[in-house]
C-alpha cells in the first residue's frame, strides 16, 4: 500500500513539472513572438488577456486550435472590440499552432 501511494506521488511529481515546463515553454514563445507587447496572460493591454481567449474556446478540441492558430497568423478585427489583431506573418504555422495550444491551455479546470 505504501508503495502505491509512494508510487503515484513520483508519478504526479513527473506530471506537474512536465505542465509547468509547458506553460514556461509557452510563455517564452509568446514574448519570443511579441505576443505580449500587445497581450498579457490575466490583464487586458491592447488586446484580450490570454486567459479570456482560453475562457471564451475552452473545450472545443483540435478544431479550435486550428482556428486560433489561423488568427494569429491572419489577424482578425471585431471579436474582441474595436481594435483589430494584425496578421502575425513572421509566426510559422507549428509555433501558432503551440501558441494556440498554449493559449487554451490557460483556461481553469472544469471541476
Amino acid at each position: 500500500m505504501h508503495l502505491k501511494i509512494s508510487l503515484l506521488a513520483a508519478v504526479a511529481s513527473v506530471l506537474c513539472a512536465g505542465a509547468a515546463h509547458a506553460q514556461t515553454a509557452g510563455l517564452d514563445l509568446a514574448k519570443s513572438k511579441a505576443c505580449m507587447a500587445c497581450h498579457q496572460v490575466e490583464a487586458k493591454r491592447v488586446g484580450p488577456p490570454l486567459k479570456s481567449v482560453a475562457e471564451r474556446y475552452a473545450g472545443q478540441g483540435d478544431p479550435m486550435v486550428d482556428y486560433l492558430a489561423g488568427k494569429i497568423r491572419g489577424g482578425g478585427r471585431g471579436a474582441w472590440g474595436a481594435v483589430p489583431m494584425p496578421a502575425q506573418t513572421q509566426v510559422t504555422p507549428e509555433d501558432a499552432r503551440q501558441l494556440s495550444e498554449w493559449i487554451l491551455s490557460l483556461a481553469p479546470a472544469k471541476q
